[in-house]
């Protein structure tokens, strides 16, 4: 399972997502990837994880520190992180990325849909099939387009997305996977872990799986089926930073038997669903 973490404020994001990934490594990554919106969409990435890609530099016309996210995966090329997609062919390169934390099983079929309609790929990735489905369905609000995106993927992820004319703006969801929203002042995150913002601030709503997240530097909402509503639990964290890697649990040991039916599912649903 990868980590995400993603801010929208007015301090320079790319130090606040390394400290965040940092605080994920835990969870045993060797590759780390990081896109920022400037003038631009820019993403780098590294495969040997953060101490690579603290080094790296964002494109030259990727000045402003408006918004940004990063992920982690699986080692790949640098320049290509395993669930990280900010470039396709059919998609204007500079508008859209994504970061998706776990598996859409049914890429395959909506793969084979957009490739009918005229989309190029350029990697193997479920990740770029989202992105074409999103470059596919947006029409200027992005909230509405991954909730019309959304109801197309089966399997369990987490979705961030991020749009160029939307520099203030990260747009996220759940299925069956962690996505954590830390509140700030006139600055929000969204992560997979309160670890990963766990010294900024430890104010955390947990949205519910389907629930679209909206964060701006001084707004959180919260959309259901594209209806906006109230999502009053706001918990206040006293948890250190084991505990936060704990996610609650008393040991790692019962976390990690809890979490034994998710790592099942993450390793043979896209398997089994081949066999079908």
């Amino acid at each position: 399972m990868c980590g995400i973490i993603g801010y929208v404020g007015t301090r320079e994001a790319k130090p606040l997502l390394l400290q965040g990934l940092r605080r994920l490594e835990f969870r045993g990554y060797d590759s780390a990837g990081i896109a920022l919106r400037r003038t631009t969409a820019s993403t780098t990435s590294g495969p040997s994880g953060t101490s690579r890609l603290s080094s790296m530099r964002p494109a030259p016309t990727a000045r402003s520190h408006a918004t940004g996210w990063a992920i982690r995966g699986g080692p790949r090329t640098a320049g290509s992180p395993s669930r990280m997609r900010i470039r396709s062919p059919a998609c204007d390169p500079s508008k859209i990325a994504i970061v998706l934390n776990g598996i859409v099983e049914n890429y395959r079929e909506l793969k084979a849909q957009l490739v009918e309609e005229g989309h190029t790929f350029r990697s193997e990735t479920d990740a770029e099939v989202v992105v074409h489905l999103l470059e596919r369905e947006y029409d200027g609000d992005l909230v509405a387009t991954l909730t019309r995106v959304y109801p197309m993927l089966e399997g369990h992820f987490t979705i961030v997305v991020i749009h160029h004319d939307k520099p203030d703006l990260l747009v996220g969801v759940r299925c069956e996977t962690p996505l954590v929203v830390g509140l700030g002042e006139g600055e929000n995150f969204l992560a997979s872990n309160v670890a990963a913002f766990l010294s900024e601030t430890r104010r955390a709503v947990f949205p519910d799986d389907g629930e679209v997240v909206e964060i701006t530097p001084t707004s959180v909402r919260f959309f259901k089926e594209g209806v906006e509503g109230e999502h009053a639990e706001v918990n206040e964290l006293d948890w250190d930073d084991e505990e936060a890697e704990k996610g609650g649990y008393e040991t790692f040991m019962l976390k990690e038997i809890y979490e034994q039916p998710e790592a099942v599912r993450e390793t043979i649903g896209d398997r089994v669903r081949g066999m079908i």
